[in-house]
């Protein structure tokens, strides 16, 4: 982190440089032309007590010129604690070692368990993450004060289910603030590939309407050009799952599902009254285990709740993960890119 400039203007434009943005290519930089790969994890060391390093998203669009530090993302979470391990910010702790991160995006802590047998980070495993080629050694991601991580509470607008434009909607902050809705009100089955969602122009069109006043039910302000709320859909599960569903990520669907999607999607269907009700099958016990089915498989979500009232208090929340290391060196960007921006004329 302390290789970034602190300015959040010059970040971003260096950012920008660094993934080859905004060009639906990305061809003048490191990202892969896809909102997937065109993300950004800055890790620092943390001077926060209990916490071991910082840890700063950044969603960098591939076709405009928008840094978007408002989410977080949990599957680039996977790679922040070996990263801490690998670059001495935090020392091996025996054959696991735990990191604990603290999320800037979401001001909230997460636990990283990560194998380091032979005093190293081990990458190697029987782990497998569907949507994600081969195995690897299993990452423990464990979410502390997930709840309210935008909004400051579980339900923002104190309400389990609401209409937006006529459609049942369930406005939800755990881990990232989301607008979930069950799928067949909004013309769809909740099997979709992600191709074929992707190719309805119409549909996005109407769920970006909804997702805007969303957005202002939230208190999240206007939200255009941001990707705060995410959109979730959902379905019966049909593959031995808890419930089927489809993540946007907000204008593109997921390949498979996000981590905090996958805990927000959770959380509504643990929590009685939203519209996962009457669709999904809810799992029994304070600590149980939430099955996802999405595009190109499973999540498997782990959660801890307690009745609270006829409500539930959602505690903790947990996934495993896969990271792999592919390089380190240093990106270059134009120096242009680390100036002031000139005053308007």
């Amino acid at each position: 982190m302390q290789d970034i400039p602190q300015d959040p203007d010059i970040r971003a434009r260096v950012l920008l440089a660094a993934m080859g943005s905004p060009d639906i290519r990305q061809i003048d930089g490191l990202g892969g032309a896809d909102t997937l790969t065109s993300k950004v994890a800055m890790v620092g060391p943390s001077s926060r007590e209990g916490v071991d390093v910082d840890y700063l998203f950044a969603q960098v669009s591939v076709d405009k010129a928008i840094v978007d530090t408002s989410p977080s993302c949990g599957n680039m979470l996977s790679g922040v604690g070996p990263f801490a391990i690998e670059t001495g910010m935090v020392p091996v702790g025996g054959a696991k070692t735990s990191v604990v991160i603290y999320d800037i995006n979401t001001q909230s802590r997460i636990e990283a368990i990560v194998e380091t047998p032979d005093g190293a980070v081990n990458y190697e495993g029987d782990a497998r993450i569907d949507g994600v080629p081969g195995t690897a050694a299993e990452i423990r991601l464990n979410f502390m004060d997930i709840v309210g991580s935008k909004t400051g509470a579980l339900l923002p607008t104190g309400k389990p289910m609401e209409k937006i434009e006529g459609v049942d909607v369930t406005l939800i902050d755990v881990a990232v603030p989301m607008m979930i809705v069950r799928a067949a009100d909004v013309g769809k089955t909740g099997y979709e590939s992600a191709a074929e969602l992707d190719a309805d122009g119409a549909f996005f069109a109407r769920m970006e309407a909804m997702r805007m006043e969303a957005g202002r039910r939230m208190g999240l302000g206007d939200v255009t050009g941001k990707v705060v709320p995410k959109m979730a859909m959902l379905g019966a599960p049909r593959e031995g799952g808890n419930v089927a569903a489809r993540y946007f990520v907000p204008h593109k669907t997921h390949a498979a599902f996000a981590v905090t999607g996958g805990l927000c999607v959770s959380s509504c269907v643990l929590v009685p009254g939203t519209v996962a009700d009457g669709l999904a099958e809810r799992p029994q016990g304070d600590d149980c285990t939430v099955v996802i089915e999405h595009p190109t498989g499973l999540i498997d979500v782990a959660m801890t709740s307690k009745p609270h009232g006829n409500a539930v208090e959602i505690i903790s929340g947990g996934v495993v993960r896969t990271a792999r290391k592919l390089m380190q060196g240093n990106i270059f960007v134009p120096a242009a890119t680390l100036l002031p921006a000139s005053p308007a004329a």
